[in-house]
């Protein structure tokens, strides 16, 4: 696993708890991989 991909599985999860409490857990799941994807991009840049 590589470190940039924690940022990802990270958004994921975090967008699948902020999902369940509005109890839309599928969205919540996309929504979360869309911004790793977009925080993903913006870390590797920087280096």
């Amino acid at each position: 696993m590589k470190k940039n991909d924690i940022i990802i599985y990270g958004c994921v999860i975090l967008g699948a708890g902020i999902g369940l409490i509005i109890d839309h857990p599928f969205p919540g799941v996309l929504v979360g991989l869309g911004a790793g994807y977009l925080r993903q991009s913006f870390f590797s840049k920087e280096k």
